[in-house]
């Protein structure tokens, strides 16, 4: 696995947006996704490690761990059947669609995610990093079921608030950071604008119809695929002449260097050495 240095998430970003459409991947005949890296946003991304836009029909990866970081799970409502996570905490859990799975490995924890048969899961897997201060706590995980994710009312369009704070209502909340995730429905004409704290980073990414995002410093054109990420935005919004879905992650950047192998993220290379050492002799648990 290629280490990744990343000192330059450590200071301020000198743009005020970035944009990518990310890269494709395929595994076998049943994974397929579009894949972005906080490379590719000039430390806009931050929190943010990786995002997976993903479609899987049969089991892919196996059991894997996890260490430094947060995995999670956003399913999207149009998924069918069930999505089983199961993890080295115990937990053995069937997400439904809408539902959310929000895995803290911190110093290190297995994971095993795979659809059940007949399922199709649309989701994304998003890595989100840990402060230093959390990277060595122990792993927690949480369940959150679609029915208790609050929607939100705008001209012709809702939102999920599936974590987070937003026009005065309360979503769940996520470990450690106050992280905003609002998954957005744009019907035809519709507009949604989102409120928040400037020094917060933006990271947005559109799923389906062509849709406009505009902020405080400027707008741009959404199509399904093509990410953008933005700080100093006080309000965002969204409109949509034909209808759309985007999702708006929202959260303090952390500022701090990390290193990067694979599913580890860790604040040096000898940390990164010592989790796959706990990896490869067994004492990060077991999932039966």
């Amino acid at each position: 696995m290629n280490t990744q240095h990343i000192d330059r998430l450590a200071v301020v970003p000198c743009e005020t947006h970035a944009l990518s459409e990310g890269r494709p991947l395929r595994i076998g005949d049943g994974f397929q996704a579009q894949t972005y890296r906080h490379a590719e946003f000039r430390g806009l991304m931050d929190p943010l490690i990786m995002v997976d836009h993903f479609f899987m029909t049969e089991p892919t990866f196996g059991t894997h761990a996890h260490a430094g970081l947060s995995a999670v799970t956003v399913m999207f409502e149009d998924s069918q059947g069930a999505f089983r996570n199961r993890d080295s905490l115990g937990n053995d859990v069937d997400l439904a669609p809408g539902d959310l799975y929000w895995f803290k490995a911190a110093r290190g924890a297995l994971h095993n995610e795979a659809t059940r048969p007949g399922a199709r899961t649309h989701a994304l897997q998003v890595f989100v990093n840990l402060s230093a201060e959390h990277r060595h706590d122990a792993p927690e995980a949480f369940h959150l079921a679609a029915a208790d994710i609050p929607r939100l009312q705008g001209n012709h369009a809702t939102a999920r608030l599936v974590l987070g704070h937003a026009d005065g209502v309360a979503g769940a909340t996520a470990p450690d950071i106050p992280l905003t995730l609002l998954d957005i429905d744009l019907q035809a004409g519709g507009r949604f604008t989102h409120q928040g704290d400037s020094e917060h980073h933006a990271w947005i990414l559109p799923v389906a119809g062509a849709a406009t995002v505009t902020w405080d410093a400027g707008s741009a054109d959404l199509r399904p695929g093509k990410a953008i990420a933005f700080a100093g935005a006080t309000n965002i919004s969204f409109s949509s002449e034909d209808g759309a879905h985007a999702v708006l992650f929202r959260a303090p950047p952390l500022r701090e260097a990390f290193v990067q192998r694979g599913p580890f993220a860790m604040g040096n290379a000898a940390e990164l050495d010592a989790i796959e050492a706990d990896y490869s002799a067994g004492r990060l648990g077991s999932i039966d």
